[in-house]
């Protein structure tokens, strides 16, 4: 475009200077021609003058005339070669606008790319933050539940009669209501896997023992709201949490299907219900495996 531009600024130029220089020329020969005069056959026969000079001027007078006919002719065609220049120019102008409006265009919709990107970045840095304290916070949590497991499998209780393991398969889940989350599956936006399962009901249900056993926890913890133990023997614990109110008190017996606690959301989750794990020798594992499902 530059190229261009140059060009036809040269060639206007050019062209510019030849209409001027004929222009002059032009000029010169009008007035030579008026300084002449224009005699016709009358004005000679009157005159006296030499018929020989006269033919000369006369002569004279037709290159002149000719001359500047030429003239003329090659300076309409100048001018005709300037207004397609100026044409060409006006053209080109046009042009250079077209392109430098799609230019500003692709410009600012860059920007709004670049910015709506920034923004997204932002947002994905702030997800990344809040499930890294996510992740820390349900760590922390599972650890302080870990060790809390931990202590009360070292701890000593009163040997309860019949074999926990031979019900595996009888049981029954500690509460009616909407299965809403496995063992094992993501939990939350941290994606920690679930160490026990998650019943939506109501809240205020009952939450009933599954077997058998001694409460060996009763208290509220982080992250798991009001929280309750059972101790099964042959090292089977089951945990209800997330519940609204406890019924038991730590070291009081319990009998299978007992009301134990209700359901509630005070470990923090949108839907009330019961979270509910069981474990073996302080490794949580699938309480599905164990309970007879209608």
């Amino acid at each position: 475009m530059r190229t261009d531009a140059a060009r036809i600024a040269r060639e206007r130029e050019a062209v510019g200077r030849e209409v001027a220089r004929r222009e002059a020329a032009i000029e010169r020969m009008l007035i030579a021609q008026a300084a002449a005069g224009t005699p016709d056959a009358l004005r000679v026969a009157l005159s006296g003058d030499d018929p020989a000079d006269v033919g000369r001027r006369l002569y004279y007078l037709g290159l002149i005339s000719r001359a500047a006919a030429g003239i003329l002719g090659e300076q309409r065609a100048a001018i005709a070669a300037l207004e397609r220049l100026a044409e060409e120019a006006k053209a080109r102008a046009e042009r250079l606008r077209d392109i430098q409006r799609s230019i500003r265009a692709d410009r600012e919709k860059l920007v709004a790319e670049r910015r709506a990107r920034t923004r997204v970045l932002v947002q994905v840095s702030a997800d990344i933050r809040k499930n890294r304290r996510e992740i820390r916070v349900l760590r922390a949590d599972e650890a302080r539940l870990a060790r809390i497991v931990e202590a009360l499998g070292a701890a000593e209780f009163a040997t309860l009669k019949g074999s926990f393991s031979a019900l595996r398969g009888k049981l029954r889940l500690p509460v009616r209501g909407e299965l809403r989350q496995r063992f094992g599956a993501p939990t939350g936006a941290a994606g920690i896997e679930a160490k026990g399962v998650f019943i939506r009901a109501p809240q205020g249900q009952p939450v009933r023992a599954i077997a058998g056993g001694r409460v060996v926890y009763a208290d509220w913890m982080r992250g798991f709201g009001n929280l309750l133990i059972v101790d099964h023997g042959e090292s089977y614990l089951s945990i209800y949490a997330n519940n609204e109110s406890l019924l038991k008190e730590p070291g009081e017996a319990v009998a299978a299907g007992e009301t134990i606690a209700t359901t509630g959301s005070s470990g923090g989750r949108e839907e009330t219900g019961l979270y509910f794990e069981m474990r073996h020798l302080g490794r949580a594992f699938d309480p599905l495996s164990w309970v007879k499902l209608k």
